[in-house]
């Protein structure tokens, strides 16, 4: 008969604390679809490292124009070439992998001229990206988890009112999770008055191309104040790191992954609704293998 063990009174205590660790483990978001050699987004999705992967971008949308959506390489959406990735982004959701759509990006051509024009946006997105039905979905079959809006051209008008149109998609039973990159400089451009609405799951901040608020050569000061005011002025799910993944991926605000994971995550995990980082690229990230080197920290 085996020996009967006894439990210490402790170890309930340590579990507990082992688990509230792990709720507070942070997670990757990476942009995917602006480079046809990167890989495709099922491997990105099958090699375990994201949470969040967003297809970027639609790039032409709003003021009357006809959607285009932007995969670079990877496939036609104007001639239907795109809706083989439905397999992929059902491939991704099973694995537990959100998947969202972006709006906009450094160039193209998008806008919103009135709420009219938000409204027309809005469920544009629901019939051919989200939940709704339309028969012309640029991605197939497979619905997407979220909008995500990385919008960097153009003034502020009517993002606020697009993003509350998008929420109220939520209360017919499948949940439309908003996400947004603005610059660092507080308040962002574009976005300053749709964050103020408190809808967004989760703000992945760019701290890069940005020299007054990014990180410099062991520097992580103006980072952390931008960090600091992001955090206490916007109301957010969670917010992100937004880094570059290489070198290469941006002109600079590149975080070397040991100063990462020694200078700047000790001083912003702190503060705020850490989420964790997003990276450009996932083709940067698989060239630096930046994520592999510091998922154990994030």
């Amino acid at each position: 008969m085996a020996a009967k063990l006894k439990c210490s009174p402790l170890l309930p205590l340590l579990l507990l604390a082992g688990m509230a660790g792990i709720s507070r483990a942070g997670n990757i978001a990476v942009y995917w679809g602006q480079n046809g050699y990167e890989g495709t987004l099922a491997d990105a999705c099958n090699s375990g490292l994201y949470k969040y992967v967003t297809l970027s971008f639609l790039s032409t949308f709003g003021n009357g124009q006809t959607p285009a959506l932007n995969l670079a390489g990877h496939c036609n959406a104007s001639s239907g070439g795109c809706t083989g990735l439905s397999s992929d982004i059902q491939t991704c959701q099973s694995q537990g992998v959100k998947v969202l759509l972006s709006l906009g990006g450094g160039s193209g051509s998008y806008g919103l001229s009135s709420t009219d024009d938000a409204q027309s946006v809005a469920t544009y997105l629901w019939d051919n990206f989200l939940g709704g039905s339309s028969s012309s979905r640029p991605l197939g079959p497979a619905v997407l988890d979220g909008i995500d809006f990385d919008i960097e051209t153009g003034n502020s008008a009517h993002w606020d009112e697009l993003a509350n149109f998008l929420s109220r998609y939520s209360a017919q039973g499948q949940k439309v999770y908003l996400t947004a990159a603005p610059q660092c400089p507080y308040p962002d451009a574009s976005l300053g008055p749709a964050l103020q609405t408190g809808l967004f799951d989760n703000v992945w901040i760019q701290f890069y191309n940005n020299p007054p608020c990014q990180y410099t050569s062991g520097d992580a000061s103006n980072l952390q104040k931008a960090w600091n005011t992001w955090t206490s002025d916007v109301k957010a799910g969670s917010f992100y790191l937004g880094l570059p993944a290489s070198q290469d991926a941006a002109s600079s605000g590149y975080v070397p992954p040991g100063d990462l994971t020694s200078t700047v995550l000790p001083g912003v995990k702190g503060v705020g609704n850490y989420g964790g980082i997003m990276l450009w690229s996932r083709y940067y990230d698989e060239q630096n293998n930046y994520s592999n080197q510091v998922k154990g920290s994030v």
